[in-house]
């Protein structure tokens, strides 16, 4: 009987784990206070067990789920204007006609070159992540996105949009989202205000980043897949909890983004700023006493 009630509560307790782990991808993906960060923290100081791949996974695509619902409108006209895009290359028509591209089509070339920058980070992608061993690196790095975001509410309001930005303004931003590759740095927080500090106008800032996010989420979703299967662990009794946990990422995943859309676009996304500095200065002092 005994022996019944412990294993009823580690599975309660295996049980809020997942819904805990759902709800700190959910909230910290999109909220600019690095979800790499929370988890890392977390997993050192509290002493929680490292997230198996496979859940890994699917946390991260239930947080693309969330973009995709959000942003459903803009990505399904961005998948017509790249099919019609491609069909103008090849047709006369298209090479001679006048005028700009629609603003979806010009989005789809500004993910498509805010991208690439990635593909740098990708030969030295295990030191990267190796950084996130170190807790003090990941506490420093929270109160570098404490500074990136205090900053981003004290520019000038942008007026650039799909159609006014340049390719140059897209690289620029793929590179700070290559920089934000680093554990304990916001991705949202340090794309959003790479936007603003080129002219964004901040809704489409918010717009820009959370697009961007899509190839970046589903390459490395992807690229984990290949890696779980190759491993050949996968233990389908934890399909439950697992559900469990991509249910609650997803669903606070997206009014996550619609807060970060709102308090952006009320020039109070530096808000943030201070839990960011909070969480880094008593993080980097434990890390020093906590050995």
């Amino acid at each position: 009987m005994d022996g019944l009630k412990l294993l009823n509560e580690v599975s309660v307790l295996t049980l809020w784990m997942a819904i805990l782990l759902g709800l700190v991808q959910g909230v910290a993906e999109f909220l600019p206070i690095s979800s790499s960060g929370h988890l890392t923290l977390l997993q050192h100081f509290f002493g929680m067990e490292e997230v198996d791949n496979l859940y890994n996974i699917l946390l991260h695509f239930a947080t693309l789920i969330a973009v995709c619902i959000a942003y459903r409108r803009d990505i399904a006209e961005m998948i017509m204007e790249f099919f019609r895009g491609v069909a103008a290359l090849f047709s006369r028509r298209g090479a001679r006609e006048p005028g700009r591209p629609p603003e979806a089509r010009r989005l789809v070339m500004m993910v498509i070159v805010g991208t690439l920058p990635l593909f740098v980070v990708l030969p030295i992608e295990g030191l990267v992540e190796g950084l996130g061993n170190h807790p003090a690196v990941v506490a420093l790095m929270l109160l570098v996105t404490g500074c990136i975001l205090f900053l981003s509410d004290r520019l000038a309001r942008g007026t650039k949009n799909a159609r006014t930005a340049t390719v140059k303004d897209a690289l620029l931003v793929g590179v700070a989202q290559g920089i934000a590759t680093i554990p304990g740095l916001s991705r949202s927080g340090t794309t959003i205000s790479a936007g603003m500090m080129l002219g964004f106008d901040r809704k489409f800032a918010v717009r820009y980043s959370f697009l961007l996010s899509l190839p970046a989420v589903l390459g490395a979703t992807l690229l984990q897949v290949v890696q779980a299967i190759g491993d050949e662990s996968i233990d389908l009794s934890m399909l439950p909890k697992y559900l469990v946990g991509m249910v609650v990422a997803g669903v606070v995943g997206y009014f996550a983004i619609q807060l970060v859309k709102l308090l952006a676009d009320k020039g109070k996304f530096g808000k943030f700023a201070y839990y960011c500095w909070v969480v880094g200065a008593v993080a980097l002092v434990a890390s020093f006493v906590i050995s």
